[in-house]
């Protein structure tokens, strides 16, 4: 029976690979990573969820526009993956799509975590993580927002110690298909070395270590490059790259203030850009 109970809701940060290296290929496909990741503590979705007699899907916000609440969606695919058939969700989209920050895969986890808490499913995070993976190589890893490494194909999962960061993320209204960028990508590189603790020595560590995903996205999204260099131009910046395969871009600041001056910059000068001061969860 449909309830008028207050929804429960979850944040869905978004997703950041401060690094990203692709370090082999599998015999069915898929490639070995070795990323670092963070989350947004201040910019993403936020999905609600209350008990229906139905599974179904309501979309709003600033970027639902380019959604679908069909069956595919990968919030209803949650749902039928635990097994329930009495859910309503409403999904307010702020992260853009097709944006390399995972917006598409933290709906789906926040989807799952909501379900499971909800109906009381008892699943921990182990499982869930292993219901995630059949939805998206990325899920697993927004089922906890603290810092990671992550390797495999993204379900091998190791805690990270980074403080809080401020970063700027910028989009410049350009959606990039992961498959597409992978397709064209022709070499592997080294794991990465260990991450360091200390903001400087981080700093350096994320230019260093580089995104192997850009060379082949920039063929796909030429105006990367632009946001790159806008961003690698900001006073303060200490460390900038792509997140994942794009097109969304980030520049990392010592405080929250830099990070804030340099969004309301960028904004200025590409008023059209979709463009984000954020704050990453700390371990």
């Amino acid at each position: 029976m449909a309830t008028t109970a207050r929804p429960v809701t979850a944040f869905a940060g978004a997703k950041i690979n401060l690094s990203l290296r692709v370090t082999g290929r599998r015999a069915n496909g898929h490639h070995e990573l070795d990323s670092l990741v963070v989350h947004a503590s201040d910019v993403g979705d936020t999905l609600s969820l209350n008990e229906s007699d139905e599974v179904s899907l309501t979309l709003s916000g600033p970027f639902s526009g380019s959604l679908s609440a069909e069956a595919d969606n990968l919030i209803l695919r949650a749902a039928r993956a635990l097994g329930i058939t009495g859910a309503t969700f409403t999904l307010d989209k702020h992260l853009p799509i097709a944006s390399g920050i995972g917006g598409g895969s933290a709906d789906a986890a926040a989807a799952l975590i909501l379900l499971n808490k909800t109906f009381d499913l008892g699943h921990d995070n182990a499982s869930l993580a292993q219901i995630g993976v059949s939805l998206g190589a990325d899920v697993p890893m927004c089922l906890n927002p603290e810092p990671k490494r992550v390797n495999g194909i993204g379900n091998n999962i190791t805690s990270v110690r980074l403080p809080p960061l401020h970063l700027v993320l910028v989009n410049p209204g350009v959606a990039v298909q992961t498959g597409e960028v992978f397709q064209r990508l022709d070499t592997c590189s080294s794991p990465l070395p260990t991450v360091p603790e200390d903001f400087g020595a981080l700093a350096d560590w994320i230019t260093n270590a580089g995104n192997d995903l850009l060379p082949p996205a920039l063929t796909l999204a030429p105006e990367i490059g632009e946001v790159l260099d806008v961003l690698e131009a900001l006073p303060a910046v200490n460390a900038s790259g792509l997140s994942g395969s794009g097109a969304t871009c980030f520049a990392l600041f010592e405080n929250r203030a830099a990070a804030q001056d340099a969004a309301d910059a960028v904004t200025a000068i590409h008023p059209l850009w979709w463009c984000k001061s954020a704050q990453t969860i700390g371990s």
